[in-house]
């Protein structure tokens, strides 16, 4: 860890996001890392409230909070999502971590799951709600590779990833955790948080020719 965190560093000042489930590792991470960090991440499952919460305390650092029950599985509804998120910021609240440093990643589920593409609509659902039923503005980040695994042709993975980032975006989603390399994917994006954020608008501002 503290080699990638270094090499990585030593090219950029962006931030670093983090991402593994063992706390020795994530803390190796933190303590290396001279760039803002994203611990990636925390759930309900009992080993990751203790160990990997309090991380983001002791290292002033934000820290994902995934969607998942405390035996790691994905609610299947927006109402079961919910209720998990609240479950989320009462440990984020003992843990005496500012809720604002929690960016919520509420598990956009494959496609080919048997309700894959019910519970994608209700990600977007629970990513438009999550601020109105907390009561104060919530970050979001989703995994957008996670959609379309399977075997099926990249034609037809590229044109459904691409369409739900777009919904993604309109429903507020923060952060997508995404391949930069794939050009038309990152222009969809970069287009969509535009249209989602932008007041004033300028042609100039939409990437390509």
């Amino acid at each position: 860890m503290r080699f990638f965190i270094e090499t990585v560093q030593a090219v950029t000042r962006l931030p670093l996001v983090i991402d593994t489930s063992n706390p020795i590792a994530m803390k190796t991470g933190l303590e290396t890392a001279e760039n803002t960090v994203i611990i990636n991440g925390f759930s309900l499952e009992p080993r990751k409230v203790e160990k990997i919460l309090p991380l983001a305390k002791e290292h002033d650092a934000d820290i994902v909070g995934f969607l998942l029950t405390r035996q790691s599985q994905v609610p299947k509804t927006a109402a079961r999502r919910f209720e998990v998120a609240l479950d989320l910021f009462e440990a984020v609240d003992r843990a005496g971590v500012e809720k604002e440093r929690v960016i919520i990643d509420p598990v956009i589920p494959p496609l080919a799951w048997e309700d894959g593409i019910v519970q994608a609509r209700e990600v977007l659902e629970v990513i438009r709600t999550l601020p109105d039923l907390l009561g104060f503005p919530v970050r979001t980040i989703g995994g957008i590779s996670n959609l379309a695994t399977g075997s099926q042709g990249p034609d037809k993975k590229r044109l459904i990833t691409r369409t739900y980032l777009s919904m993604l975006a309109s429903a507020g989603l923060d952060y997508a955790l995404m391949d930069i390399l794939d050009e038309p994917l990152t222009r969809t994006a970069l287009a969509a948080g535009i249209l989602a954020s932008e007041n004033l608008f300028a042609w100039e501002m939409v990437p390509g020719g």
